[in-house]
């Protein structure tokens, strides 16, 4: 974190315990930086939600090229701010390119659609979807940075590199081969559930297994797709509007998660340890 967003956090925290219990405390500072790590991720929710509740079909602009526009605007903000740096940039665009690959296929594979239209897209996916993929990527980069996080002990990293190759190989192939996904969960849990995310609030570290903490993060990601669904922004095969996002989406996000994660540590290695921490 950044000399002035310390200085934030150390007031905020000192008001926070001086009316609060510890605990109490503690949580809610947990709470403001998570919410400030996905402050990208929020917006762009926000935008969704706003857009459709007021745009028009015949407007000039269509909704989702503003969505495209406006997503596009808040990354060059964060960046002009500081907020992100180019290193973490450069992953978060390969965000941008991994999830649209798979969106185009997705899409040819009928496995949801997009009921609108805009003149920024490829293979009929509106490039504000890849923007999606990188708000990801843009939590998982400010949340390391802002909690300080530590993954330890972790495995030799080129498991957790096969590892997401072959989850990200699987959401193409088995639309014409098995579904390994049952296999894929228990690689996660055999590699990692001796991996703990150690994390820091204020001068404290607290810990949580690393796949519960995927677990926790995809959950959220399911209630967001829901935004999606709901606001008819997008809509998945036999799904009608108004009908919750079901449930395997959240393994699918939880699986997905683990590229996101090898991804952004391609930035951030030195959060990696093999040796287990202790508090």
């Amino acid at each position: 974190m950044t000399g002035n967003n310390l200085n934030i956090e150390r007031r905020l925290g000192d008001w926070m315990r001086g009316r609060l219990p510890h605990w109490g405390a503690e949580f809610v500072m947990f709470v403001f930086k998570q919410a400030w790590a996905s402050v990208f991720g929020a917006l762009l929710l926000v935008a969704i939600i706003v857009s459709s509740m007021v745009w028009r079909d015949h407007w000039v602009v269509t909704r989702y090229d503003a969505l495209f526009v406006f997503a596009l605007g808040m990354q060059v903000v964060l960046l002009v701010a500081r907020l992100e740096s180019f290193r973490e940039a450069k992953v978060i665009l390969l965000f941008h390119v991994v999830g649209t690959v798979m969106e185009v296929f997705k899409l040819q594979m009928g496995s949801w659609d997009y009921p609108e239209y805009g003149m920024f897209e490829i293979g009929g996916v509106p490039l504000f979807s890849g923007f999606m993929y990188a708000s990801v990527g843009s939590y998982m980069a400010r949340v390391i940075r802002i909690f300080d996080m530590k993954f330890a002990p972790y495995p030799p990293f080129w498991m957790s590199v096969v590892l997401a190759v072959a989850i990200y190989g699987n959401f193409f192939w088995h639309h014409f081969w098995a579904d390994i996904r049952v296999v894929l969960f228990a690689a996660t849990l055999v590699l990692f559930i001796r991996t703990r995310v150690w994390f820091h609030i204020g001068a404290r570290a607290y810990w949580m297994p690393l796949p519960l903490a995927a677990f926790m993060t995809a959950f959220f990601l399911w209630l967001a797709e829901n935004v999606g669904t709901l606001t008819g922004t997008w809509i998945y095969a036999g799904q009608s509007q108004f009908e919750m996002v079901r449930l395997g989406k959240l393994g699918s996000w939880y699986l997905l998660l683990y590229i996101s994660f090898l991804l952004v540590t391609l930035v951030y290695r030195g959060a990696l340890s093999r040796v287990a921490l202790k508090l």
